[in-house]
């Protein structure tokens, strides 16, 4: 060994994985520690499943038990078989499709208006920059500290006298869309996920005689596809199970959506058919979380998205 190899500080190895938690590599070894901490983690994952998946398997189970066997046993898995009709029933008799198509639209009408506002809003501050734009936004952000219910009294207000359309928009499902697009939260999230987006391509793009109209619509909008992926799950989840807001403006029950037709129902219906309708209803919002979660989970993240 040379003089400079000995004078050389040692290297030191990086940090495992394990030595980075609470418990190091050394203690895992230790067969008591490795145990508790499995037991441990074997816990915790039943209590979560039990918590987060418990209530929707019981609802999937009594959706399709007989009143008598739910309020006498609510925990035993159908003691005197499974009543399929219930759920047939309550398509049927609840007239669920009806009901469901009802809150497809205002779902689609509540998606397409907070998408535009926005895109739009969070291009206009983000990309065009004006010289108030930090104003509007101190603005935007400051609606958020005021408590929704507040708000409740004037915005019904301004839907049974809308200024300039001296009509009033109750039980229309203009009454929802419209509300829908105030959203502080929505537009500051996709204000952030422009600012991320590199400068260089928009001064090409305007280099190359885009105006700002081409420039949102063929250059911003597809380099953006996570956030609105966010933004939808976001609106559609909302929308589905919003319950106040629809049942002050939509008094007509034809046009009442899912979550507010419902509760309205509870006491003409059985026990049974009714938790079957609340099963059918409360797939769909599930089913639409499992298609786009990988969206979801990679627009949430907002990493990588663009490449700098």
């Amino acid at each position: 060994m040379t003089v400079v190899e000995r004078a050389r500080p040692a290297r030191r190895r990086p940090a495992s994985d394990a030595d980075r938690g609470i418990l190091s590599a050394s203690d895992l070894r230790r067969r008591a520690v490795r145990i508790t901490t499995r037991l441990t983690h074997a816990v915790l994952l039943i209590s979560l499943l039990v918590v987060g998946l418990g209530p929707i398997l019981w609802l999937a189970k009594s959706a399709v038990t007989p009143t008598q066997d739910t309020l006498r046993q609510p925990l035993a898995l159908w003691p005197n078989g499974i009543d399929w009709a219930n759920l047939a029933e309550a398509w049927t008799r609840v007239e669920i499709d009806k009901y469901f198509f009802n809150t497809v639209i205002i779902a689609a009408g509540v998606w397409f208006v907070q998408v535009l506002v926005a895109t739009t809003a969070g291009y206009a501050l983000s990309v065009l920059r004006p010289r108030y734009g930090r104003v509007v936004v101190a603005l935007v952000l400051a609606t958020m500290f005021v408590p929704s219910i507040v708000l409740l009294v004037p915005l019904y207000l301004t839907i049974v006298q809308p200024p300039l359309l001296g009509q009033s928009l109750i039980n229309t499902f203009w009454a929802v869309w419209l509300p829908a697009g105030a959203n502080a939260f929505n537009v500051l999230l996709v204000m952030r996920f422009f600012e991320s987006l590199p400068r260089e391509v928009f001064e090409a793009a305007r280099m190359d005689g885009a105006g700002p109209y081409r420039l949102f619509w063929s250059i911003v909008l597809p380099m953006s596809k996570p956030i609105i992926g966010v933004v939808s799950v976001f609106a559609v989840i909302g929308a589905w199970k919003d319950f106040l807001w629809p049942m002050l403006v939509l008094k007509d029950p034809n046009l009442q959506p899912l979550s507010v037709r419902l509760p309205q129902l509870q006491q003409f219906i059985e026990l049974d058919v009714f938790l079957a309708a609340l099963a059918i209803a409360t797939v769909i919002p599930i089913v639409l979380f499992l298609v786009f979660q990988r969206l979801f989970l990679n627009g949430a993240g907002m990493g990588g998205a663009v490449k700098g």
